[in-house]
């Protein structure tokens, strides 16, 4: 009796399974720990290559997705993996609480595992695992990398960091008198980037008023600003600001500056003649007198001059077609046009030469200037002739030009004058060393031998006689002075 009872004592103390007591561990955390040893085991058998495999949570649901991840959050802040069976230990009696309190565990990292030990993978190893993605929320950063974005700069480190390039919330500065610091430390930067940017701010968030009135003692500011709304075409904030600073001349030429964004050339001298009566200063009411009877004449020449060439009853305009309209073009321009195409018209008719000059007060020295192109270009040699001759009160007749004969030479040459009328003109240089570099490079060559015989420089006459052709005319008058 007493062997079955010593055998029954064995059959219990050798068996697995074993009665319950408080003392014991939990069942539940031994069943666990079985699992993971059971799981570790599985990775000598399965091949570490099979990238076949999903991977999922000890959940079930597959890594990376959104339940995955609220669920891996969740756990990270509920503390380590230590504390978890510690807790597990001290009181957990549900065992549907287990998988999530695992969760940070993967059957992918204990498939995968990078060694092929049989402990289990720790949690840090599988979050260092190249092949798993780390989903761990990023750590705040530092409070010192946030300073670029601080409120709390003062006025003068603002400046500084814009001048710096640093990007700057200028928004903090609400009173008038944070805005004015921050203005008056803009201006002693002397960087005009960000005075434009702090006058823009300041154009933004305060009226009028206010602005123009604290503008008006910070003169380096006021410019800036009207050079920006200028630039911008601000017009109608530009002219409230000047009427402000009373400056009425100001205001004029700002209305002026409108007419160039009129494209209709009714309209635009409509608008035109309306400035004639606006508080110019008397030059300049002159000027926009001048540019009113310019257009209007313009408009005439241009109505004319389109219905000849289309009826195709002018052979100048046959021979040279218009390259482009005279509307809105400039004075000279328009002189230039008048002397191409209407030279020989008489004074009285608004496209005379003449007339433009007398109308606007040409000088005789822009005049012939004009002219002398035209009728070069046109190679009216008569009429250049004709225009640089002039008769005195005796009736004598004399060659005379107010730009100098040197440009005039120029002017014929730049055209392909012939030597003939170069030299006609050449002679007429008074400067000595001048006429002889021109009738050099122009290969005057009667102007040249006439220069040196008239210096009696025979020794330069001789080397200059090696320049022209054997046989020549040339030669022949240089042979006839060295003999004499």
């Amino acid at each position: 009796m007493s062997r079955v009872r010593a055998d029954e004592e064995e059959y219990w103390h050798s068996s697995k399974f074993r009665a319950f007591t408080f003392d014991d561990e939990d069942d539940e955390l031994s069943q666990l720990k079985e699992s993971k040893r059971a799981v570790n085991s599985l990775r000598d058998i399965v091949d570490d290559d099979d990238d076949d495999l999903e991977r999922v949570s000890w959940s079930g649901e597959p890594v990376g997705s959104i339940s995955w991840s609220i669920k891996e959050t969740a756990s990270g802040s509920t503390g380590s993996l230590d504390g978890r069976d510690s807790s597990l230990q001290k009181g957990s009696s549900s065992y549907a609480a287990l998988p999530k309190q695992a969760s940070s565990y993967s059957l992918s990292s204990l498939f995968k595992g990078r060694n092929k030990l049989s402990s289990f993978q720790s949690l840090s190893d599988a979050l260092t695992d190249t092949g798993v993605k780390n989903y761990a929320p990023e750590l705040r950063r530092p409070k010192a990398e946030y300073k670029d974005y601080s409120s709390d700069w003062s006025p003068r480190d603002t400046v500084r960091r814009m001048q710096r390039g640093k990007v700057c919330s200028l928004e903090r500065f609400r009173s008038l008198q944070e805005k004015l610091v921050l203005l008056d430390e803009a201006v002693a930067g002397h960087d005009g980037n960000v005075i434009t940017a702090v006058l823009i701010f300041l154009k933004r968030t305060l009226r009028r008023e206010i602005l123009f009135r604290e503008l008006e003692v910070r003169q380096v500011a006021l410019c800036h600003l009207i050079h920006f709304l200028r630039e911008t075409g601000e017009q109608k904030f530009l002219l409230d600001l000047l009427r402000f600073l009373d400056r009425t001349e100001e205001v004029a030429l700002s209305q002026y500056r409108e007419h160039l964004n009129i494209q209709d050339v009714e309209k635009r001298r409509e608008f035109l003649k309306g400035c004639i009566g606006l508080p110019f200063s008397a030059e300049d009411t002159s000027h926009i007198q001048d540019h009113y009877t310019l257009l209007e004449r313009q408009i005439i020449i241009e109505a004319n001059d389109r219905h000849l060439e289309m009826a195709g009853q002018s052979e100048l305009f046959r021979k040279y077609p218009r390259k482009a309209s005279i509307l809105n073009m400039p004075l000279v321009t328009t002189l230039f046009y008048s002397c191409f195409y209407h030279y020989t018209e008489a004074e009285g008719m608004f496209s005379s030469p003449t007339n433009l000059k007398k109308t606007f007060k040409i000088p005789d020295k822009q005049f012939v200037l004009t002219a002398l192109a035209a009728r070069a270009k046109l190679r009216a040699w008569g009429d250049v002739d004709a225009l640089l001759t002039t008769k005195n009160w005796l009736g004598y007749t004399k060659k005379k030009a107010p730009i100098g004969f040197h440009r005039v030479v120029e002017i014929l040459q730049r055209n392909n004058a012939p030597v003939q009328v170069l030299q006609e003109y050449v002679r007429l240089v008074e400067d000595v060393e001048t006429r002889l570099n021109l009738a050099t490079k122009y290969k005057c060559h009667d102007v040249v031998i006439e220069t040196y015989r008239d210096l009696k420089d025979r020794i330069q006459l001789t080397a200059y006689k090696g320049k022209v052709e054997r046989g020549s005319a040339e030669e022949e008058k240089i042979n006839s002075i060295l003999s004499n």
